[in-house]
């Protein structure tokens, strides 16, 4: 089965086509980073346009490369949420418009569950059943992954997502957006323990997270600390460490009730170069083993939708000709499929 993924949740467009015999055949990405630069962050309704002008050309790029046309494709697969409720309007849109005109099924796709099945994409993909630390700009989340579609939150943020905090505090330093990735690459000239900041709420049980107080902690910290390049570098060194440590501690933690050995970590978060030594090192030490998405299909792209539409729509699912976007959809409410 052939099917063709469509990814516009939020800045970025990412179009697909995964064959279930032959693997990935093709994968197109367009990045609205500039187009949000100037305004610090994303700018809903600029996203929406942006999707609207690139969906199209991206889909005949992606067929290009693939040497496909649409009469050999078998269906489609579009993120129908979380995210942006334009945005994900647009590739709705497109791709159930599409696939009634090609006359082939289509296939709502939940967003993060994209991310939790994009290492299935990898020569070494993880066996059931796992852990996954979903790990991105919105969420922050430990499922246990018995099967495809058979998931248990165990833990999420109570309030900033773990990019969320990278982002704010990115900002709140005066780095330029998007300010996640320019604030891990600060932290690499930082000094270690140079600064001391919490572990945010690792001193109790549970497998929550909370950020939000971590980045008020460090705004008063950049407040009162003189303002220069090896200061701000410490900064950025001591958040980064905080927000890693705290990730493995719950990570540890999770596994250890479980009795699970195999993590997944997915998410734009989980392409952090920290966070994956120190993953690496936690799980090689108790016999385990992590898993991570390559680092292009750490962010949002569409061969992770096509991943996860594939595998419903072979089990015989799809969407009814409703155009439907879910900007807050709980990911423990999805039905495993009906195989």
């Amino acid at each position: 089965m052939r099917v063709l993924g469509i990814e516009t949740s939020c800045d970025e467009t990412g179009i697909a086509i995964f064959d279930t015999e032959r693997g990935l055949l093709s994968h197109c990405l367009y990045s609205q980073v500039k187009l949000h630069a100037d305004y610090g962050g994303v700018v809903p309704e600029l996203a929406s346009r942006d999707h609207v002008r690139k969906t199209l050309p991206l889909i005949e790029q992606a067929l290009a490369k693939a040497k496909l046309s649409a009469q050999d494709l078998d269906g489609v697969a579009y993120t129908m949420g979380p995210g942006l409720v334009g945005a994900l309007l647009v590739g709705a849109c497109i791709g159930r418009s599409l696939a009634y005109g090609w006359k082939i099924p289509a296939i709502g796709v939940h967003h993060m569950e994209g991310h939790l099945l994009a290492p299935m994409l990898e020569e070494n993909p993880p066996a059931f059943p796992f852990i996954a630390l979903l790990v991105s700009g919105g969420h922050t989340q430990l499922v246990r992954v018995d099967a495809i579609g058979h998931y248990e939150l165990l833990g999420e943020s109570v309030d900033d997502a773990a990019g969320e905090a990278f982002d704010k505090t990115a900002k709140l330093m005066g780095l330029d957006y998007p300010g996640g990735p320019r604030l891990a690459a600060l932290a690499e000239q930082g000094r270690d323990q140079q600064y001391q900041f919490p572990r945010p709420m690792t001193d109790r049980p549970g497998l929550d997270f909370s950020f939000s107080g971590l980045k008020t902690f460090a705004a008063n910290t950049i407040a009162s600390a003189a303002d220069d390049a090896q200061t701000r570098a410490d900064i950025a060194r001591a958040f980064q460490d905080a927000v890693v440590d705290t990730l493995v501690i719950k990570c540890r933690r999770a596994l250890q009730e479980t009795g699970l050995k195999r993590l997944v970590v997915a998410g734009g978060v989980s392409a952090n170069k920290h966070l994956r030594e120190q993953l690496e090192q936690f799980t090689q030490s108790i016999g385990g083993q992590v898993f991570f998405p390559r680092s292009e299909f750490c962010t949002d792209n569409g061969a992770m939708i096509a991943y996860a539409g594939a595998q419903r729509l072979l089990a015989g699912e799809q969407s009814d000709l409703a155009i439907i976007a879910r900007p807050r959809w709980p990911m423990d409410t999805l039905n495993p499929p009906s195989i």
